[in-house]
């Protein structure tokens, strides 16, 4: 197995410009002044919260999605 230095790699390639879409709004809903390229200037408390929401509204998604299925996994 080839090892990957970047932990920020993306598994559907295609999907990055609706996660870089996502990650925005979610910034924009918590009051994050994240900009598109360098974000230096934030703290690590701020970028964390934007990717602790993302993850939290990802779970509720497929949550949903999940619940909506008749036992078939």
């Amino acid at each position: 197995m080839a090892s990957n230095s970047s932990s920020n790699r993306m598994e559907v390639p295609q999907a990055k410009a609706a996660m870089n879409k996502f990650k925005m709004e979610v910034a924009s809903e918590l009051g994050v002044p994240l900009q598109n390229g360098y974000n230096g200037h934030l703290t690590s408390a701020q970028n964390g919260s934007v990717g602790g929401e993302m993850v939290r509204q990802m779970i509720k998604r497929q949550e949903e999605a999940m619940s909506g299925q008749s036992g078939n996994l």
